[in-house]
């Protein structure tokens, strides 16, 4: 039990800014089998970003509240993802071959292809968050909210993490500190992973069996995603795994909308 809240810990050093105890270091070890835990860590931050919005919403518009949730998710996990998304931007933007594609991700000025992401990125978020929770409110549930934030979180990393059980590590150094999660892992990382990825979807699947459906088309962008990164880095890095979260995100609030309003 020791060991798994210091593997837990270890995977919420990582992932978020949130404060630890100090005997929590980036153990290479612990750093591999914490990916068990990436899913919860969604949990962790939907829930917080719920908070925010509930708060905010008390004496804010809708659409300030989701501004402001997107904010403290942000802030809580230090830009971790959307950093790797805006990387990934500027590296398939603007590389051609797979040297230039690592160079330009490995540099941390951001450049006009992970600019203008970014913007479409939150935009995109924003809009559909915005409109998904309209369409739960209509229903009197605030719970549902809850649940919506939390199962988008933890739904988006699992099809990231996913990644690395399938896919090798592109890059042959062992600079990057997203390394270590890319060791082999035991059927322990991948039974947890999809645990906790799959069990906010469920629950929410449980109020309309339609939401469950949602998966298909996040793991089918997850699929050609991996598939893009395999083509031209031949694997994985830490960013792509950033920026699929980000993107699966984004399709997890539009075929909610898709299957809420046409289904």
């Amino acid at each position: 039990m020791k060991k798994e809240l210091h593997i837990f810990f270890t995977c919420l050093m990582f992932y978020t800014r949130i404060p630890c105890p100090k005997n929590i270091d980036h153990n290479p070890d612990y750093l591999n089998k914490a990916t068990r835990y990436f899913p919860f860590i969604g949990w962790i931050v939907g829930s917080i970003s719920f908070f925010a919005f509930y708060l905010f919403s008390f004496f804010l518009s809708t659409e300030t509240a989701v501004i402001l949730a997107i904010i403290t998710s942000v802030l809580t996990t230090g830009a971790f993802h959307e950093d790797g998304f805006a990387d990934v931007c500027d590296g398939f933007g603007g590389g051609w071959t797979k040297e230039k594609i690592l160079t330009i991700m490995k540099d941390s000025a951001i450049g006009a292809y992970g600019a203008i992401g970014l913007v479409l990125l939150f935009l995109l978020k924003f809009k559909l968050l915005s409109e998904v929770i309209l369409l739960f409110t209509d229903n009197n549930s605030l719970f549902l909210i809850f649940i919506l934030f939390v199962s988008a979180h933890a739904l988006s990393r699992l099809a990231a993490i996913s990644i690395i059980f399938t896919h090798e590590y592109s890059r042959e150094d062992a600079s990057s500190k997203s390394k270590p999660i890319a060791n082999k892992h035991s059927w322990k990382e991948v039974f947890g992973a999809f645990f906790f990825g799959l069990i906010p979807l469920l629950a929410l699947s449980y109020f309309n069996y339609k939401i469950l459906f949602a998966i298909i088309p996040v793991f089918i962008t997850r699929y050609f995603l991996a598939r893009y990164f395999q083509k031209w880095i031949d694997g994985y890095t830490g960013d792509c795994l950033g920026a699929t979260q980000q993107i699966c995100e984004v399709m997890y609030y539009l075929s909610i909308l898709f299957l809420w309003k046409f289904i």
